[in-house]
């Protein structure tokens, strides 16, 4: 990772291996942060793009989601997929909801 992407970081990252749900592709977290998160997919996006996106967490009370409106701020080719690193401006955890509608158990 180079110095210039390093200082652009505000808080400090987590590895983790979350799916990211794009709507219409999927992905997979290789680090998260409050602000910021970096994943793989076969998605082809662009840099400095808009993008919402939505990722499942499974807590002891059940499973969440994290709804999320952030910016493209670097893509990358890793490995025959594309790393996608992406500013978090705005979020909402809720309650994930099963095909009925009702939150899902744990």
């Amino acid at each position: 990772m180079t110095q210039h992407h390093e200082e652009n970081r505000r808080e400090e990252r987590f590895q983790a291996a979350l799916r990211v749900d794009l709507g219409d592709a999927t992905g997979v977290t290789r680090d998260v942060s409050a602000s910021g998160i970096f994943f793989e997919t076969d998605a082809a996006l662009a840099d400095d793009s808009p993008i919402s996106f939505a990722i499942d967490i499974d807590t002891p009370g059940g499973r969440m989601v994290l709804s999320c409106q952030g910016e493209i701020v670097r893509v990358e080719r890793k490995a025959g997929r594309m790393g996608v690193a992406v500013k978090i401006l705005d979020s909402v955890l809720r309650p994930a909801l099963d095909a009925v509608g009702v939150p899902s158990p744990a």
